[in-house]
């Protein structure tokens, strides 16, 4: 029996083990959906945290398929042949989270998607992207029911958000060489819309021997009114009669996207006195994201569809499923320190267009608990994206990459968090 009890001391580390996950992953992921709060033995805790991500992807070799479209920072394939892709981004999240009874309810908000490219309008690709940033805001309400099962007690877990999600994109839309100093040439799309998704999961856990698994399914959350505006007023009508794009105005677009849902496998048990082991698994859905096709709104009684008849642009992401696997180990020195380590590797969604590559991380992270009621956690990460190249391809009999071509090799991200809950 003493040796149960010194296994189930490292009950703290459970949930301080996801903060040295890294969340820089596939797709638009930055952290995607955590719940793991909800798990707290606590019956009241308050939690709040930030991760701050630091990746350095840079792009080589660069090569401007048709110098004639507006490249680099005066046209005619002039500009740089590389190019710092990435920017820092911080994750914010904050949680609430009370039980009564065998009902846990857990209330959260999370930015779970998203992004920010800045190469600049300096670089030879610059008529395929000068900027871009994607940002998301979740509200979720997630409820869990436990009841006895064998030596230890089954959970069934649900919930709900609601999803918020932003954007922009810059490029060079024709050689402002061509404007004679009466505009940048550069177009600027901008989109917004919300939605609803859903969870469901279950749980078993043994807490006398620090065990626990879970597995857990978020729903899709569609984005069926993606609305937004593409601004050309940079681009005067001095082109106009190239080309019957709407140069020189603003015009109102719509599509459709959807968020993509995901399925999580977490287990981690007590292995020795004051020793956690911890892994997961998760898979996400990042292939719903393709070819996103914009069209003017006064089209609206026609189906907006990539290459069609009415697409004025689209958001060109081309993306395949991705996969996350980690493994750690967390260790309880005392009643007021913690520590843990973990591996993580994430198999990237690019594959032959676009700059997400594999990535492999280790993070390190130390949990302190000055009273029994407050516990500060900071870690960091350090990892490597992979190398590889980007060009044309062609998909569904439309061509997309087919304005420049790079490669890069293996760049770092590093990371650091820290985070404070207050429980009761």
């Amino acid at each position: 029996m003493a040796s149960r009890m010194a296994s189930a001391s490292v009950l703290s580390l459970a949930l301080f083990s996801t903060l040295v996950q890294p969340s820089f992953a596939g797709g638009l992921d930055r952290g995607g959906y955590n719940i793991d709060q909800l798990f707290d033995a606590s019956q009241f805790s308050i939690q709040s945290g930030v991760i701050y991500i630091m990746p350095q992807r840079k792009l080589k070799d660069a090569k401007d398929t048709n110098p004639a479209d507006g490249s680099g920072s005066n046209g005619f394939g002039a500009g740089s042949t590389t190019a710092d892709d990435t920017e820092n981004f911080a994750i914010p999240y904050g949680g609430i989270k009370g039980g009564y009874g065998d009902v846990d309810c857990l209330l959260d908000y999370s930015e779970p998607f998203g992004a920010h490219t800045n190469p600049g309008a300096n670089w030879v690709g610059a008529q395929n992207n000068i900027e871009t940033e994607i940002k998301t805001r979740n509200y979720a309400a997630t409820c869990s029911y436990k009841f006895d099962v064998g030596p230890g007690q089954l959970r069934v877990i649900g919930g709900t958000f609601y999803q918020e999600v932003e954007g922009f994109k810059e490029r060079y839309v024709v050689n402002p060489a061509l404007l004679g100093g009466t505009g940048t040439g550069i177009g600027r799309l901008d989109l917004e819309d919300q939605g609803w998704g859903w969870r469901a999961g279950v749980a078993y856990e043994i807490p006398e021997y620090a065990l626990r698994a879970s597995l857990v399914y978020n729903s899709r959350v569609k984005y069926d009114n993606l609305t937004g505006t593409v601004d050309l007023t940079q681009v005067t009508g001095a082109v106009a009669p190239y080309n019957t794009a709407p140069y020189g105005t603003v015009t109102n677009v719509f599509g459709a996207a959807e968020a993509p849902d995901s399925l999580e496998l977490k287990l981690q048990s007590g292995i020795a006195p004051d020793w956690l082991a911890f892994g997961s698994v998760k898979w996400t859905n990042w292939s719903v994201l393709q070819s996103i096709a914009l069209c003017p709104t006064s089209t609206r009684s026609i189906k907006c569809t990539p290459g069609g008849a009415t697409e004025l642009t689209s958001l060109d992401l081309l993306y395949r499923d991705g996969w996350t696997v980690t493994g750690g180990v967390g260790h309880k020195f005392n009643d007021q320190w913690s520590g843990a380590v973990s591996l993580t590797w994430d198999r990237g969604t690019s594959h032959g267009y676009g700059a997400q590559t594999d990535s492999w991380t280790v993070g390190v992270g130390a949990a302190y608990s000055p009273t029994e009621n407050i516990e500060w956690r900071f870690a960091g990460a350090l990892g490597i994206l992979t190398s590889g190249s980007s060009g044309a391809i062609t998909q569904n009999g439309i061509t997309y990459g087919d304005d420049v071509s790079y490669s890069f090799g293996n760049d770092l991200i590093a990371a650091v968090s820290t985070s404070i809950k207050v429980k009761f």
